[in-house]
């Protein structure tokens, strides 16, 4: 599959880059990238919501009235989970949410994510640029003559950056990333793929085999 190289004005540089078929072309997997983006929504998870039993709750060690004759309910501690003040039942406590996938399956799911870009035309390559200062109108001039300024976009570079990613980062529908440290749920959650020309070796070179 080939492509125009993009000049960061928008306009064709007048070279074309060759995205490799068994990256960008293959028949993307649903069932692996489902497995990788529910684990990556899972790891993200904090799991520290806590709630108290009537174990741990202060107080209530008294009985608060006799068991019979009063003409009420019975009780046996102010702490119930019946009681305004009292323990909760079955409430959260501290879990860990995290799970693992195993490797091939995460590779072939990073690799069906690009190709369901690729088949959907929305992969853009633009040649390798950097900018003299962090500053967020240059990034969004070159996002606005590329057509994508108001499109979610997933920005690939072939090498950190401190300048671009700072340049860009107050742009709220810009995610910017070192190409191969993207997960799928990345590439997905996006509406056009933005790669460096630079970045297509890296990203063939770690899942191409």
């Amino acid at each position: 599959m080939e492509l125009d190289i993009l000049k960061t004005n928008g306009k064709p540089s007048g070279e074309k880059v060759n995205l490799p078929e068994k990256v960008f072309g293959i028949k993307p997997n649903q069932d692996a990238i489902y497995l990788a983006v529910k684990a990556s929504q899972a790891n993200a998870r904090q799991g520290t919501a806590s709630t108290k039993t009537r174990s741990f709750v202060s107080g209530g060690g008294k009985k608060p009235w006799k068991q019979k004759g009063r003409g009420v309910a019975r009780a046996g501690t102010i702490r119930s989970p019946l009681w305004v003040g009292g323990g909760r039942v079955f409430g959260p406590h501290p879990r860990d949410y995290s799970q693992k996938i195993p490797k091939k399956v995460k590779t072939l799911a990073r690799i069906s994510a690009y190709s369901t870009k690729a088949k959907s035309n929305q992969v853009t390559v633009v040649e390798n640029f950097k900018l003299q200062q962090p500053k967020t109108k240059e990034m969004f001039s070159i996002l606005k003559s590329l057509g994508l300024e108001s499109k979610k976009t997933l920005m690939l570079l072939p090498e950190y950056d401190e300048t671009l990613l700072k340049a860009g980062s107050n742009i709220p529908k810009l995610n910017i990333k070192v190409a191969t440290t993207e997960s799928t749920y990345d590439l997905l959650n996006c509406e056009c793929l933005l790669i460096q020309e630079g970045a297509v070796a890296k990203i063939s070179g770690a899942l191409e085999r």
